[in-house]
């Protein structure tokens, strides 16, 4: 079992994790993209071009993207590989409207859909997609095993997964920084720019306590991945995560 501590947005809401997280997401969809932007200092940009770089040269022609969000993603897919077929899914239905919106009246519309559902219980056939990512969105799901192993199921033979996360630097001082910075710079910049002013105390709260790194790489093992490999970006911050069937 894993012994990650369970973090919810909203503590003592009678709602399940699932619930919370959708309500949160909901909230604060419309300053999603641009609060991303100042809390990275701009590195999600380029840590998500490093992901696109590896999906599209593998030349797929299914993608699909779990906890899409506002499909910043997705949208790429779509205007750089040739894939016939890019889907982007995700639990809150305020996120994809906004992904939406952006695609609206492009020919980008029928290149890529947005799809709500639940990354525990994804609405495919197995052996579905060549490859599948899922960026700031894995330490969201309720039941982590539950995920990984409906990801490995419609992933084809050969298909490639990639997780796009945070995690918490382990060499000083980028470790001591790091807690400052999302202990008590993040939280504050989110209450005085959200809607939500528990939001962004919860990503943080819940980056510090998921499992990264060789923690995640054994995780991805035991579901039945193979050929999984971490690549910590930005003095590991973040980590780049890459596995196959």
């Amino acid at each position: 079992m894993i012994s990650e501590k369970k973090v919810t947005p909203y503590k003592g809401s009678a709602e399940n994790k699932k619930q919370q997280v959708e309500k949160m997401f909901d909230t604060i969809s419309g300053e999603y993209d641009g609060l991303n932007r100042v809390i990275s200092l701009g590195s999600d940009v380029k840590w998500r071009k490093k992901v696109i770089k590896m999906v599209i040269n593998r030349k797929p022609d299914t993608i699909l993207d779990i906890a899409t969000g506002t499909g910043d993603l997705a949208i790429q897919f779509a205007k750089k590989s040739e894939a016939s077929k890019i889907i982007g899914l995700d639990l809150s239905e305020g996120m994809l409207s906004v992904a939406r919106k952006k695609t609206a009246g492009t020919p980008l519309e029928k290149k890529v859909a947005f799809v709500k559902g639940d990354s525990e219980a994804l609405p495919f056939e197995d052996h579905t997609f060549d490859a599948i990512t899922v960026s700031f969105g894995i330490r969201n799901f309720e039941q982590l095993e539950n995920g990984l192993s409906e990801i490995l199921r419609v992933l084809k033979k050969g298909g490639l997964f990639v997780i796009l996360e945070t995690s918490v630097p382990t060499k000083f001082p980028f470790k001591q920084g790091y807690y400052l910075y999302t202990k008590g710079i993040l939280p504050l910049i989110g209450r005085i720019f959200s809607k939500d002013k528990v939001a962004y105390q919860y990503l943080s709260e819940s980056a510090s306590v998921f499992p990264h790194g060789e923690a995640l790489n054994n995780i991805l093992r035991k579901i039945g991945f193979i050929e999984v490999k971490n690549k910590p970006q930005t003095f590991g911050v973040a980590t780049i995560y890459t596995a196959t069937k």
